[in-house]
């Protein structure tokens, strides 16, 4: 145990570039899946059936299928169908879908939690659905939805290390590579652990305070 801390301490410049990867997958994810999110949010309660059962159907799926089938399907499976994706494409792809799939239930409650009232309101000014959507359900909707969305991103960022599967040089796959080569598995797992907390428990910390503050003026 006693040459455990420096070997961490070693090691952990080395697993820099695979926390920068895991990093980009958890931007790039929530970058694309976000607005799908948005999208599926109002196809599951909309009036359109086609769009309405299309919507359920993805957000069912990506919220019923683990990520890492999703990840495996991605990779694996769509090659059977002459689709074939590298490995950062395909973990994209497949939390991209998860993504979208659990926010658009996390921004269709921030969006059914609006008052009302505030509905009434635009109904009495006479404003199109068009403006009410945009200027009062939507905002409103992503502000209550906020902090909830927040906590998602750090599990969507946990979730990147399932990425490992399918070759993607992100954190995990840099600490097992840097094991493997070494042979010092603890210490390169403990500094892929340490790497996870000093992302994840700051913005847990900041998801927390933009509950509180946000509670106060809803």
């Amino acid at each position: 145990m006693k040459g455990l801390f420096p070997d961490v301490a070693s090691i952990l410049p080395t697993l820099f570039g695979g926390l920068q990867v895991s990093l980009t997958l958890t931007f790039l994810s929530l970058l694309f899946g976000l607005p799908l999110g948005l999208l599926f949010s109002f196809g599951v309660i909309a009036q359109n059936r086609a769009f309405r059962y299309v919507s359920v159907f993805f957000v069912e799926v990506g919220r019923g299928a683990p990520a890492l089938v999703l990840l495996q399907l991605m990779y694996y499976g769509l090659p059977n169908v002459e689709i074939t994706l590298s490995s950062l494409a395909s973990a994209c792809l497949a939390l991209v879908w998860t993504t979208a799939a659990y926010t658009a239930e996390l921004i269709r409650g921030g969006i059914q939690a609006v008052p009302a009232a505030e509905i009434e309101g635009s109904d009495a000014l006479g404003m199109s659905m068009r403006d009410r959507l945009r200027f009062i359900e939507i905002p409103q909707g992503l502000r209550i939805a906020l902090p909830s969305l927040m906590g998602f991103a750090v599990l969507l960022f946990q979730a990147t290390s399932l990425a490992y599967t399918v070759a993607v040089p992100e954190l995990m796959s840099q600490a097992y590579s840097t094991g493997s080569s070494t042979f010092k598995y603890l210490p390169a797992f403990v500094a892929a652990g340490l790497l996870y907390l000093a992302i994840s428990v700051p913005a847990t910390w900041l998801s927390v305070l933009a509950e509180k503050r946000l509670s106060r003026h809803l």
